[in-house]
């Protein structure tokens, strides 16, 4: 656990955080303007994060609160082209903490953990219209190209 600005903890997912990973995929749904696209559950996040461990993530959380207001999902994934990678799935700051640096706490711990793990490359999407998101990743000499188009199918549960 890391605590910064005194108020508060960076830390691992642990299960119990289940449900408040899911009300924050919730809201970033709602913000991405996709508020019924979400059809996870707060068990089968339980189960993918920490039995299955198909996914990994950082959560931080107010400390007077005893609340998660923040978090960073991440996998492992391949590159033909460059090998091992990190996939930055998703990474939420509640509106009301925007502006504390959680943002930048979190996506450098996840940073971390792709240098630990020697990978070629970490990547994540970032909608076009997100500015100030487009901005963050600037900020950090991130690579923005807009050649690529997103291919996707979805199944039913």
């Amino acid at each position: 656990m890391q605590e910064f600005n005194n108020k508060y903890n960076l830390r691992i997912a642990l299960p119990g955080d289940e449900t408040a990973i899911h009300g924050l995929i919730t809201e970033l749904a709602v913000f991405e303007k996709e508020p019924l696209a979400v059809i996870n559950t707060p068990n089968q996040i339980k189960i993918d994060l920490f039995q299955a461990k198909v996914c990994h993530a950082f959560v931080v959380e107010d400390k007077n609160l005893h609340e998660v207001i923040a978090f960073a999902l991440y996998f492992f994934s391949y590159s033909t082209w460059k090998g091992k990678c990190v996939y930055l799935e998703d990474l939420y700051v509640k509106d009301a903490y925007r502006s504390d640096g959680i943002g930048q706490i979190l996506f450098d711990a996840v940073v971390e953990v792709a240098k630990e793990h020697k990978v070629a490359r970490m990547d994540w999407q970032v909608l076009d219209w997100n500015t100030p998101a487009i901005n963050f990743y600037k900020k950090n000499n991130a690579v923005l190209d807009p050649s690529w188009i997103n291919g996707r199918l979805f199944f039913e549960p």
